[in-house]
C-alpha cells in the first residue's frame, strides 16, 4: 500500500540534525556577539589645556572642585583650570557670603544637573527654569544627597565630631628619677555641620591634663599635677547669638587647689566667623565652688560668681592657632578671683597625624595660707603628638 509519507534514509536524517543543530549554535553565537547594555554615562571634566577626564563630580568650594576618577581617585582642581564641566546627578549650587536657614535653603538653592562653561554654572532643576550662576559668584556646589542629608535630617550623638587628641611623655633617670606625662582632647560639634547653613547648635568639650614626679634618695618627693575639664551647650536664636550653659572643673597641685567646680549659664556672641577664622566673646552668671588641700583656714568656698570670656581660633596652612581668655570674678567673696589664657598651635604632619605645642597661665587669688606660700600664679608648656579627630555625617 502508497504511503502518503516518504520514509527517509539513515543519511537524511543525520544531514537533517546537522543543520538543526548548526541553526541553534549559529543563534547562540549571534545573541552572545550582541553588544552589552551601555554603562552609565559618567560625568566629564575638560580642562583649559585640554585634558578630558571621566567620572565623578564630588563636591566643590574654597574655588576649586573635587573630581572623582577610577585612575586617579579623587582629584582637587582649580576653577581656573576648568574649561567645561558636565555633571549628571542632581547638585546645589550655593551663592558667595549665602547663610541661611534650612527653610530658606529649600527656596533660594537651585538643583539639578550641573555644565559649566564660558565661566558660568548652568543648573538645569526638574520643575524650575534652568539656573545660571556665574562662576565669580559660586561658593559651593553639593550633591543632592547632601543637601537633603543636612536640611532634613538631624546627626546622631556621635556624628559631626571634630577635634584632636594629644599626648606627650618625659622620662629622666639619672641622680633624680623624673617623669612627666601630659594628654589633651578636645572636641566640637556644630549642628548643621555644613558652613552654608545658620547654626543651631554647638557642643563642645575640653580635657587637658599633666602629672609628673621628681624623685631622689633621701630627700622629699617632688610632685605635680594639673587638669582642667570642660563642656559648653550653646543654642542660637540668631545666626551669631546665642543661650549657653557651661560646666567647668579645675584641679591644681602646685596652687593648691584641690578641686574648683563652675556650674552656670549665660550668653554668647559670634563676632565674626569666616571658613578661616572665628572670634567669640561670653559671659555667664553661675555657682563655683572651691576646695583646697591644706591650709590655716577658708579651705572651701562656695561662690556666685561669673565667666567672661573670649575665644579666637584661625586655620591657616600648615597649622591652626587658637587663644582663649576668661576672667572670673566671684561677687560675694572679692578677693576669690581666678583668671587664665591658653594658646595652642597644630601642625599636620600626615594624613590625621601631626604635632603641637601650647601654654596654659592660671593666676588664682586666694589660695590659703601654706607654709611655703603657695604661688598664685601656674604656668604651662606642653608639646605632644596630636592626632585630628573627624566624625563623619
Amino acid at each position: 500500500m502508497n504511503s502518503p509519507f516518504k520514509v527517509c534514509s539513515a543519511g537524511s536524517v543525520s544531514k537533517a540534525v546537522m543543520v538543526l543543530l548548526g541553526a541553534v549554535v549559529l543563534s547562540v553565537a549571534c545573541r552572545g556577539a550582541e553588544p552589552a547594555p551601555a554603562a552609565a554615562a559618567s560625568d566629564v571634566l575638560v580642562l583649559s589645556n585640554g585634558d578630558t577626564l571621566h567620572g565623578t563630580l564630588v563636591k566643590a568650594g574654597g574655588g576649586k572642585l573635587t573630581f572623582h576618577t577610577d585612575a586617579l581617585g579623587d582629584v582637587d582642581v582649580s576653577w581656573d583650570h576648568v574649561k567645561e564641566l558636565h555633571a549628571a546627578e542632581s547638585f546645589g549650587v550655593l551663592k558667595n557670603g549665602l547663610k541661611m536657614s534650612k527653610k530658606e535653603a529649600v527656596a533660594q538653592i537651585p538643583v539639578g544637573p550641573v555644565e559649566m562653561s564660558e565661566q558660568s554654572l548652568t543648573v538645569k532643576s526638574v520643575n524650575a527654569a534652568p539656573a545660571v550662576v556665574p562662576l565669580k559668584e559660586t561658593a559651593y556646589v553639593v550633591d543632592a544627597a547632601t543637601l537633603d542629608k543636612q536640611l532634613h535630617r538631624r546627626p546622631g550623638f556621635f556624628a559631626g565630631w571634630n577635634g584632636a587628641a594629644t599626648a606627650g611623655a618625659t622620662l629622666v633617670q639619672a641622680t633624680q628619677n623624673q617623669y612627666t606625662v601630659a594628654a589633651g582632647l578636645a572636641l566640637v560639634r556644630v549642628v548643621p555641620t555644613v558652613p552654608w547653613l545658620d547654626p543651631r547648635n554647638r557642643t563642645m568639650a575640653d580635657f587637658t591634663g599633666s602629672y609628673g614626679k621628681i624623685t631622689e634618695p633621701g630627700v622629699a618627693t617632688t610632685k605635680s599635677s594639673i587638669f582642667h575639664a570642660d563642656a559648653e551647650r550653646d543654642e542660637y536664636f540668631s545666626p551669631r547669638v546665642y543661650a549657653l550653659a557651661q560646666i567647668a572643673y579645675d584641679h591644681n597641685f602646685a596652687q593648691n587647689l584641690q578641686l574648683q567646680q563652675i556650674y552656670g549659664g549665660g550668653l554668647g556672641w559670634t563676632v565674626f566667623s569666616t571658613p578661616r577664622q572665628e572670634f567669640d566673646v561670653k559671659g555667664t552668671a553661675q555657682y563655683e565652688r572651691q576646695q583646697f588641700i591644706a591650709g590655716t583656714s577658708g579651705t572651701t568656698l562656695n561662690l556666685i560668681g561669673s565667666t567672661f570670656a573670649a575665644s579666637y581660633i584661625l586655620h591657616t596652612k600648615p597649622f591652626t592657632y587658637s587663644q582663649e581668655l576668661a576672667y572670673i570674678p566671684a561677687y560675694n567673696e572679692p578677693r576669690a578671683y581666678s583668671a587664665n589664657e591658653t594658646n595652642t598651635v597644630a601642625f599636620t604632619a600626615y594624613k590625621n597625624f601631626g604635632f603641637s605645642f601650647g601654654t596654659l597661665d592660671s593666676y588664682l587669688n586666694n589660695p590659703p595660707a601654706t607654709v611655703p606660700a603657695t604661688k598664685r600664679n601656674s604656668f604651662q608648656f606642653t608639646m605632644g603628638l596630636t592626632y585630628a579627630i573627624k566624625s563623619k555625617y
